[in-house]
């Protein structure tokens, strides 16, 4: 049985990052509906590891829409031949790059998710926000399974990574502002990160039963804008370790599909 996992990136750069932390050699290219093209990463042609990698563009409607049509076509058709084929994902993580709330994630550092929430999925009301759940309309936060996130912030601890484990935020506009991120970090206590895919990745995980994760690397601090100082190098070096990291540990120890 084989151990499949689906990755989903915002953008190309964080892609390769993942991919090359991976180390499990060139990936094998399968298109799918609708222009998008699965990295997929195996440990041999009949190997018990395989990791497709998708980049599925950026914000939660646009990344939902990917991640969604990445899981119906595993479901239907095991999204190509081999040992895999037909097997459903047993994990979809959420990756890439993000900012941080300080000074809990500084940068450099990583991320790993205990909820995946959206912070900006609701109503402004006289009395203050009323997220979608209080509106009766939805939910607005998928918690990561406790044993997954403690496991990968073990892997991490033991190879003196600097992480975090928290919320991660999801939003539609990225915040630019000390006064949004004080509210944001007042809305939603212990919040680690910010960043606009996550939520949407796990509304499509959700749909297909598939548990999901989000693991972010810091490359600026969430409030005012200030390019000269984000390390966004750094973050991609971040975020490749760790996956080097979880190919290694973590993804051999999932439940097969």
């Amino acid at each position: 049985m084989v151990h499949r996992i689906l990755i989903v990136t915002a953008v190309a750069a964080e892609a390769d990052s993942v991919s090359a932390g991976l180390g499990l050699g060139a990936p094998e290219p399968l298109p799918l509906p609708g222009g998008l093209v699965l990295r997929r990463h195996a440990d041999a042609p009949d190997g018990r590891v395989w990791i497709d990698v998708l980049v599925g563009g950026v914000g939660p409607a646009a990344v939902a829409a990917s991640t969604g049509t990445a899981l119906a076509y595993a479901a239907l058709t095991g999204s190509g031949a081999g040992a895999g084929a037909g097997a459903p994902y047993g994990l979809v993580v959420s990756a890439g790059i993000a900012g941080g709330f300080q000074p809990l994630a500084p940068l450099g550092s990583v991320v790993v998710s205990s909820a995946v929430v959206a912070a900006d999925l609701g109503a402004q009301t006289p009395d203050g926000y009323l997220t979608v759940d209080e509106l009766g309309f939805g939910r607005s936060s998928h918690p990561v399974p406790e044993a997954l996130t403690g496991r990968i912030s073990a892997v991490l601890d033991a190879a003196g990574l600097p992480h975090t484990v928290g919320p991660v935020l999801t939003v539609s506009t990225v915040t630019g502002t000390a006064d949004r991120a004080a509210e944001l970090a007042a809305r939603h206590p212990g919040a680690a990160a910010e960043a606009m895919e996550g939520f949407g990745v796990a509304e499509a995980a959700g749909a297909y039963g598939v548990p999901v994760a989000e693991i972010r690397a810091v490359s600026n601090a969430v409030g005012p804008r200030d390019r000269a100082a984000w390390r966004i190098g750094d973050a991609l070096h971040a975020l490749r370790h760790t996956f080097e990291l979880l190919s290694k540990t973590v993804f051999l120890e999932l439940e097969p599909s």
